[in-house]
């Protein structure tokens, strides 16, 4: 596959460096507004091509997809252009900013006869398989309760794109915490509704977003959860933090990030590592959308699951108190 990225800020390092490690299976180019910037991200990461423009990728015909990798005020013009132009998309998360939008999306990508995938990378990780096998499998029984907690004190720069609310499509739980949401809502339980609590917010310092929220939430199953998310709370080792799924016949701890799960069951309790090798899951997502443009079959995080998370987000902020 030749895949072309528009935008080459600190998420296209990301996906590249994952990209090594997928061999010949996808050869990269760089798209930027600055030429200069491109062609020196293409160096860096063995590109095959740079462009001055992201119509100039667009329009290549030796390109076969694009990654939109910029601001989500600009995903939605981009992803248009690239599906009337024929190209496959992968669209980093959140992938647009209201509902109507994905809608459009949906259209386009079916009038173009196209496959879209939504960069949710925390789908593909080893941590999330691993959970969803566990629950498939029966291992805690029924699951009365689910608590997810993602706390680090981690503040953006006065200059970062993500302060400007326009620019990145909400506060810091509509950018980043959509992921979190989306591992709470795909681990075989589907959330039917949800409640935003959110604590007062605290504008000291160069990262003005709100920047901590607090989500509850009922299953289809029956039971209830939790997912609390923070960018301002101190937290273990600058990142280390615990979540819980409980259930009637045993309980799943796992470090939220995906570096232990310890399941307590009937048996003797088990410690496993769900994975070290593609821990974030990006090679996984990208075998994924290559599979799905040559089959062309649906792929895991089609622009429908995408939409469902984006559905519990406007429920989130439509009840936020």
């Amino acid at each position: 596959m030749r895949l072309a990225f528009l935008g080459c800020g600190f998420i296209t390092r990301v996906h590249s460096r994952h990209l090594r490690r997928l061999g010949s299976l996808v050869t990269a180019s760089y798209a930027s507004r600055d030429g200069a910037k491109a062609e020196a991200f293409c160096r860096r990461f063995h590109g095959v091509h740079s462009y001055a423009s992201y119509e100039a990728a667009i329009g290549d015909t030796a390109v076969d997809a694009v990654v939109i990798a910029v601001p989500p005020r600009f995903h939605l013009d981009l992803a248009e252009r690239a599906l009337a132009a024929g190209k496959h998309v992968l669209v980093e998360k959140p992938a647009f900013l209201t509902s109507d939008d994905y809608r459009r999306i949906i259209g386009a990508r079916n009038e173009a006869r196209r496959t879209v995938l939504v960069g949710e990378n925390d789908h593909y990780k080893p941590l999330a398989v691993r959970l969803r096998r566990l629950l498939a499998s029966g291992a805690i029984g029924e699951m009365v309760f689910a608590q997810f907690t993602t706390v680090a004190r981690r503040f953006k720069a006065a200059d970062d794109w993500r302060n400007d609310e326009a620019m990145a499509g909400g506060d810091a739980f509509f950018e980043e915490g959509i992921h979190w949401l989306h591992l709470a809502n795909s681990l075989g339980p589907r959330i039917t509704s949800i409640q935003g609590y959110r604590p007062t917010a605290s504008r000291e310092g160069p990262d003005q977003r709100a920047k901590s929220l607090m989500a509850a939430f009922r299953y289809d199953n029956g039971a209830v959860g939790s997912l609390y998310y923070s960018r301002e709370i101190p937290s273990l080792f600058k990142g280390l933090r615990l979540s819980k799924l409980m259930g009637r016949q045993g309980v799943i701890t796992f470090e939220s990030n995906g570096l232990v799960v310890v399941a307590r069951g009937r048996g003797i309790p088990t410690a496993r590592i769900p994975g070290v090798r593609d821990v974030r899951g990006y090679q996984a997502m990208y075998r994924d959308f290559v599979r799905a443009i040559g089959t062309g079959a649906s792929p895991e995080m089609s622009l429908e699951r995408a939409l469902d998370d984006h559905r519990l987000m406007e429920q989130v902020y439509e009840t936020t108190c």
